[in-house]
């Protein structure tokens, strides 16, 4: 165990982490207790949750909390629960504790090979929709006894979940991660102009940014993704209009109101509202966008997460090859 108070009031400071614990006298149970009340920011939440009397909870956290020699919870008389600093690290560590107990429970019980429980994975939003269902439908094709939960949210929201244990892994754009992640490269995608039917360069074989870049432009604006969009450009875009849904950008490209410049093509040319968008690749040497999946560095995966890995690699080789041919 780690302490820092460096001369503040006890509490002020504190660092504690699961692999620094020696010689505690505290059971899974009881971290079990701690991580679903602070989790429900309640007592009596935990206790409904957990079929068990709220005292019980209260005494193991107490005990947590005394064999580890800091506080974990601020008690709010009514208010509920919040976590001190040294509860949100250990919050996090606690989670992945259970997460490694209960893959070793199983493991023990010969159930490795078929693999069931849970996994939680993460998804980029402005990924999701062309990827996520089918690779869902692989995965539990080849196991159907785990049961996958999915956070999908902009990068910065999944960047906390992964750190703060809410998913193990998750499915991004590789640009400016955090150093504390790991990155498995699955499949690289290549800007294109997105143009209405009658535009002048419909036709064409290519495009260049230039080409495009003195006429109004629908802007797919997401965070991050914004940014490599406008990298594109020497001088400033003319954004006519901001969106954060690809079928929105696609129906005003549609309606006549701009063009747009997508990364992610789907399978058809046809909007939601009965339009048609043609689409042209960049001729620019733009860098492409890597698509990766994401984890905590350091952090030894469960047979879950390793398997949803594997079954990744494999969706992205195939889709590759298919796009080539």
């Amino acid at each position: 165990m780690k302490v820092h108070t460096g001369g503040r009031a006890p509490y002020a400071t504190e660092t504690v982490t699961i692999g620094d614990v020696a010689d505690v006298n505290f059971t899974l149970v009881q971290l079990r207790y701690f991580v679903t009340a602070a989790e429900l920011g309640s007592m009596t939440a935990a206790s409904k949750e957990l079929m068990v009397a709220q005292s019980a909870i209260s005494a193991a956290i107490a005990q947590v909390e005394r064999e580890l020699g800091v506080q974990l919870l601020i008690r709010h008389h009514a208010r509920g629960l919040s976590l001190t600093r040294s509860g949100e690290r250990f919050l996090a560590e606690a989670r992945e504790f259970l997460a490694h107990a209960a893959a070793l429970a199983q493991s023990a019980r010969g159930l490795a090979v078929s693999l069931t429980g849970e996994l939680t994975i993460g998804c980029f939003t402005a990924i999701a929709p062309f990827y996520l269902s089918r690779l869902l439908g692989e995965f539990a094709s080849r196991y159907p006894e785990v049961r996958v939960t999915v956070v999908e949210g902009g990068v910065a929201e999944l960047e906390s979940a992964l750190l703060d244990g809410r998913c193990e892994l998750a499915l991004v754009y590789g640009t400016d991660l955090a150093l504390d992640l790991e990155i498995r490269p699955l499949t690289q995608v290549r800007p294109y102009a997105l143009l209405p039917p009658g535009h002048r360069l419909a036709s064409a074989e290519t495009v260049s940014v230039a080409d495009l870049a003195s006429e109004p432009l629908i802007m797919l604006d997401l965070p991050r993704s914004r940014d490599y969009f406008r990298a594109l450009y020497t001088t400033e875009p003319r954004v006519r209009f901001r969106t954060s849904s690809y079928e929105t950008a696609r129906s005003l490209v549609a309606g006549g109101h701009g063009y747009s410049i997508f990364t992610e093509l789907p399978l058809t040319d046809e909007t939601y509202d009965g339009g048609r968008v043609v689409t042209v690749p960049i001729s620019d040497e733009a860098p492409p966008l890597n698509v990766v999946l994401a984890s905590v560095r350091g952090v030894r995966p469960t047979a879950r997460a390793v398997a949803f890995s594997e079954t990744c690699q494999e969706f992205f080789a195939r889709l590759s090859r298919e796009r080539k041919a």
